[in-house]
């Protein structure tokens, strides 16, 4: 077989496995980390390269800075004050989409729920709600809120360059926003109606560092105003990344560090609030990732679909299926990979067709965006799966609806905000 066949023959059975769960997510994505090497079609630096990537860097680093907000008790402080103004479950999940979807907008989605990932669950904590009904509303606004503006998301920043390369106008910083912001708002609506009652209402299990029940009296103040100021400091690093030029995982690293250092957190309990179920997953499932990319397992599957709709498709045709081929594929690679992949067969496509190619590739940015439906959709998802207690199928079951809103919104806004033909 070839390795192009092979790939799409792991990933057959990682969505089976996936789905099913008879064996562990993390067990499932370092049975094709391995499998992967041993048939060839990786070798062992770049089956394994996942587990070194800035996002996994990125998660431990915050998961750390996370745990100290925890072991100070100022997770639950910071919780009791928004509980004041937030009575409600629907209210709190209000409150919580909004902020980070708008934050996701100018801060890197990741970033955002990385920071913010602690403070929900201490909400969570002091409010007596359930974490696994905010912490996934929470990660679903980390990816929409990435869509309101160019810097939102990598995705995004991939379509511009596509488009300068090949010299043709390019979008505005807000342009996304003209569909992004409608699905953001729809969405949090959504949540607080009808999906609230889809999302998953798991029990913790009392493993993590974050279930401890602990007396934090006798915890000094100065322990609990670091941890904050720390995560603060840490959060203005992403928000300036571009101008301080260190990157998001080197400035989580530096945050985890001091704490360290500073005894905020001892060593020992910074090792405990790493995730190493998030980290197997993550890292291991890079892999598939980087094998349909340089096997063309991906572009094959991509230009196959596209293939079916023939050589001169309706304008509506096309827009819904790369919008809906760029669903699929993100749920199982990054949204950056994603669209890495599908915006320069978009743009040659539409080119093809003399046809805008700012209308295709927005449809591709805001399709490869749409990775609700699984735990490896986005980093952000893959970051709650432990705190969450979340299985697969809570991913489908609350993501999917969310997949299907977009999706009819972005078919009545995207033919009308950028016309496949804008002159006729």
């Amino acid at each position: 077989m070839s390795p192009a066949v092979i790939t799409l023959c792991f990933l057959a059975f990682a969505v089976v496995m996936f789905v099913t769960e008879k064996i562990p997510l993390g067990l499932t994505s370092m049975i094709v980390c391995v499998g992967l090497v041993l048939t060839g079609v990786l070798d062992i630096k770049s089956a394994f390269s996942g587990f070194i990537d800035s996002n996994v860097i990125l998660f431990v680093a915050m998961f750390i800075v996370g745990g100290a907000l925890f072991e100070t008790g100022m997770a639950n402080e910071i919780g009791g004050i928004v509980t004041k103004f937030a009575s409600s479950e629907r209210m709190l999940i209000v409150a919580i989409m909004t902020l980070v979807g708008l934050m996701s907008g100018v801060l890197s989605n990741t970033g955002t729920a990385a920071v913010l990932i602690p403070v929900v669950i201490g909400i969570a904590a002091k409010s007596g709600f359930n974490r696994s009904r905010l912490l996934m509303p929470l990660v679903f606004a980390a990816a929409m809120g990435g869509n309101l503006s160019l810097i939102g998301a990598p995705g995004n920043m991939i379509a511009q360059s596509t488009l300068a390369k090949a010299n043709l106008p390019t979008f505005g910083f807000f342009e996304y926003a003209i569909v992004g912001l409608p699905i953001l708002i729809v969405g949090i609506l959504f949540y607080a109606t009808i999906g609230f009652y889809l999302l998953p209402n798991h029990k913790p299990k009392g493993e993590g560092v974050f279930d401890e029940v602990k007396d934090f009296s006798k915890v000094p103040q100065w322990k609990k105003t670091l941890s904050l100021v720390i995560l603060v400091v840490t959060l203005l690093g992403m928000i300036f990344e571009k101008q301080i030029h260190i990157s998001l995982s080197i400035t989580g690293c530096v945050g985890a560090i001091l704490l360290i250092f500073c005894n905020v957190i001892s060593e020992d309990d910074a090792l405990k609030s790493i995730d190493l179920k998030t980290i197997f997953l993550f890292g291991g499932t890079l892999s598939l990732a980087t094998a349909l990319q340089k096997t063309g397992a991906g572009e094959l599957i991509a230009k196959y679909v596209i293939g079916l709709i023939g050589e001169n498709p309706s304008p509506t045709l096309f827009t819904f299926v790369v919008f809906i081929l760029c669903c699929a594929l993100t749920n199982f690679m990054s949204n950056t990979a994603t669209t890495a992949l599908m915006a320069p067969i978009c743009l040659s496509i539409a080119q093809q067709m003399q046809a805008d190619p700012r209308a295709v590739l927005m449809a591709c940015v805001i399709g490869g965006s749409c990775a609700y439906a699984t735990p490896i959709g986005m980093p952000a998802n893959t970051m709650v799966v432990g705190a969450g207690d979340y299985k697969f199928m809570d991913y489908v079951k609350s993501g999917l609806p969310l997949i299907v809103i977009a999706t009819v919104l972005s078919m009545f806004l995207l033919p009308w905000a950028f016309p496949f033909y804008p002159a006729q």
